[in-house]
């Protein structure tokens, strides 16, 4: 069993690292280009989480908060998302997406989902896609278990 986990951590992180590298290079769309991986992974994060301090953007996407700072700045400049302070803390800044933020993060979404589409189309059957869904639905129940407890 070790050794198997062993390799199936090895393999996602290979995954993510050529996954990435692919990706970056064959998502054909203007929103690819004029938006960071880093912009877009923002954006993504505060979809799933909603409104989010910079301190807990920074701890989410692994970065020191100056780098946040100046990526949510960039964002608020584009009007993809919007700050604000803390009534009761005024050094904390809430941070949530707009509109627009939804909309370019949803274009984003679409390019990806179909250069995923092209890669895989007849490579991979239904079953697999089936065993690999559940088992990821798995995983992230126990990610969230985790996070909770």
């Amino acid at each position: 069993m070790k050794e198997t986990l062993l390799e199936a951590i090895e393999l996602f992180e290979e995954i993510m690292i050529y996954g990435t590298e692919h990706f970056l290079k064959s998502v054909q769309s203007p929103i690819r280009k004029e938006y960071s991986p880093e912009q877009i992974q923002t954006l993504k994060l505060l979809s799933a989480y909603g409104s989010l301090s910079n301190g807990k953007l920074a701890e989410l996407q692994g970065v020191h908060k100056s780098a946040i700072t100046a990526r949510i700045k960039k964002l608020e400049e584009k009007g993809l998302v919007q700050t604000a302070r803390v009534p009761h803390d005024q050094r904390t800044k809430i941070v949530r997406l707009t509109e627009l933020g939804q909309e370019i993060l949803f274009a984003s979404n679409t390019a990806i989902n179909e250069s995923i589409s092209r890669l895989f189309e007849n490579e991979i059957s239904e079953e697999e896609l089936i065993h690999f869904v559940k088992t990821f639905r798995k995983l992230k129940d126990i990610l969230q278990m985790k996070e909770l407890n």
